[in-house]
C-alpha cells in the first residue's frame, strides 16, 4: 500500500477524523501523486505518477472526490487553524479577498459561464474565458523564506453565472454576496480574533462595508475607493424632542478628484522601503474621515486615503478603511490590491513580454499586490529637524505583517509634504 513519509502523515493528522479510514488511505495515495504529479494534478495523473496507472480498481480514487462523504468546509476550518497556528499565533487575522478563473469547457461543466480574463486583459485590451469562477479567502502572511507575503487559500467557494442561476430557477448571488458569506463563516471561526480584510475595488461596496462593520465583533475592509465617491460629513447629534427621522449624513463633501487638486490639501511624504522589489520610492498621503452614502443604502463610516507619486509615474489613487472612526491616536493601514499597471504601470508591458503571463506565471507584477502605509494619528506628521531622521512609526493594526507586504512593501520614514 502506497503512503505519505510518517512526517507527511503526522502533519495531515487533524484531516483524518473528516474522512473514513478506507477513504483516508485513498486520500493519501491522491495527495502524494499531486505533489509529484509533472502536469496537470488530475486524478489519474496522480495514479499514473504512484505506479497504479493499471490499476483494476482506479474508480476508488475518483469516488473519493465525486461520491465519499466528507465535507470540505470542515477541512477548510481544520486548514486555517493550522495556518493560523503556524504562521498568526497571535494579533488579528488579514484575510484577503479575490475571486479566481478556472478555465474549463464541456458539456458536463454545467456552472460555467463567460468572464473577463484578468490575466490576458489589460486596460487597453479586453479577453473574454469561459470557465468557473471561485471567490476566495486567503490568509495573507509573511514566511520566513520568503521576502514577499504569501496569500494561503483556505476557503473557496463557486460564485455560478447569472445565467447558470437563472437556468436553475435561484436568485444569483454577486460577488460581494459571496465574500460576505465567507467572512461571516470565518468570523463564526474566530469570534474573539480581530479581522482585516483586504480586496479589490470590485468589493468596495457599501451594503458589504455595512454589514461586516454592523457584526458585535465588526470585520475591517479595505479596499480601493471610487475618486467621484458621495462623502459627506457625520449626521449631526440628535436634539431633545427634535421631530422627524434621524438624519443619516450631514453636508456633501468635496469629490476626492477635487481633493487631489485642491492646493489646500495637505500631503504628508512616506518613504517606502522596497517599492515593488526597486528600492526606497517617495509617494506623498492624504487623509481624513467622512460617511460614504448612497439612497437606499446605510450610511459608511471611512477613513479615506489619497495616494499619490510625486514623480508623475501612477495615477492617484484612493484607499479607504471601513471600521468606524478610530480614535485619536490610531494608526491606519492603508491597502490596495492593484490590478494591472494601476500603480506601478509595467504589468501591461510585462504581458507582452512574458509568455508566461498567458498562464499567470512569471512576471510578480501580475501578483496581487498590497501597497502599505501606516498614519499615526489624525493629523500629519510635522517633519523631522534638519539633520535628524524622522521617527519611524510604530505598529499599525496589522502587527503580524512584515516589512515587504506583497511586493509594495516595508515603511521607512516619514515627512511632510506640505500642500
Amino acid at each position: 500500500m502506497h503512503t505519505l513519509p510518517p512526517a507527511m502523515i503526522l502533519l495531515l493528522r487533524p484531516f483524518a477524523p473528516l474522512l473514513s479510514k478506507r477513504v483516508w488511505l485513498h486520500v493519501q495515495v491522491l495527495l502524494a501523486g499531486a505533489i509529484l504529479a509533472p502536469a496537470q494534478r488530475t486524478v489519474t495523473a496522480a495514479l499514473r505518477v504512484m505506479g497504479l496507472g493499471d490499476s483494476p480498481h482506479f474508480q476508488r480514487y475518483h469516488r473519493v472526490l465525486n461520491r465519499a462523504s466528507w465535507s470540505s468546509l470542515a477541512a477548510s476550518r481544520v486548514l486555517l487553524r493550522l495556518l493560523v497556528a503556524a504562521f498568526v499565533p497571535d494579533g488579528p487575522l488579514v484575510v484577503g479577498v479575490d475571486e479566481t478563473l478556472e478555465r474549463r469547457t464541456g458539456a458536463q461543466i454545467a456552472a460555467k459561464g463567460v468572464y473577463r480574463d484578468a490575466v490576458r486583459s489589460s486596460h487597453s485590451h479586453f479577453v473574454k474565458a469561459t470557465g468557473l469562477r471561485w471567490v476566495s479567502l486567503m490568509l495573507l502572511t509573511p514566511t520566513p523564506w520568503a521576502r514577499r507575503v504569501w496569500a494561503l487559500p483556505f476557503l473557496t467557494a463557486l460564485a455560478p453565472s447569472e445565467r447558470y442561476d437563472a437556468q436553475q430557477g435561484r436568485r444569483h448571488k454577486a460577488l460581494t454576496d459571496w465574500a460576505w458569506q465567507l467572512l461571516l463563516i470565518v468570523r463564526r471561526w474566530w469570534p474573539e480574533r480581530a479581522i482585516v480584510a483586504v480586496a479589490d475595488s470590485g468589493y468596495a461596496a457599501i451594503r458589504l462595508l455595512a454589514r461586516c462593520i454592523a457584526l458585535p465583533q465588526p470585520i475591517t475592509v479595505i479596499t480601493r475607493l471610487r475618486l467621484d465617491a458621495a462623502l459627506y460629513e457625520p449626521a449631526p447629534p440628535r436634539q431633545p424632542h427634535q421631530n422627524g427621522r434621524p438624519r443619516k449624513k450631514a453636508v456633501r463633501l468635496p469629490t476626492l478628484t477635487a481633493r487631489a487638486t485642491d492646493p489646500a490639501t495637505h500631503w504628508q511624504a512616506v518613504t517606502v522601503a522596497d517599492w515593488y522589489g526597486k528600492g526606497e520610492r517617495m509617494v506623498a498621503l492624504a487623509s481624513e474621515t467622512a460617511v460614504w452614502y448612497h439612497t437606499g443604502l446605510p450610511p459608511v463610516p471611512i477613513r479615506w486615503v489619497l495616494l499619490r507619486d510625486p514623480q508623475g509615474h501612477f495615477a492617484t489613487q484612493a484607499l479607504h478603511r471601513s471600521d468606524g472612526y478610530p480614535a485619536a491616536g490610531h494608526r491606519l493601514v492603508c491597502a490596495t490590491l492593484a490590478d494591472g499597471d494601476d500603480l506601478c504601470g509595467s504589468a501591461a508591458a510585462s504581458r507582452r513580454r512574458d509568455p508566461a503571463a498567458m498562464d499567470g506565471q512569471g512576471d510578480p507584477s501580475h501578483d496581487t499586490r498590497i501597497a502599505r502605509t501606516l498614519l499615526p494619528g489624525d493629523a500629519p506628521r510635522a517633519s523631522a529637524p534638519d539633520g535628524a531622521s524622522p521617527p519611524a512609526p510604530a505598529g499599525g493594526v496589522v502587527s503580524q505583517t512584515g516589512t515587504d507586504l506583497r511586493g509594495c512593501t516595508g515603511l521607512g520614514t516619514t515627512g511632510d509634504l506640505g500642500t
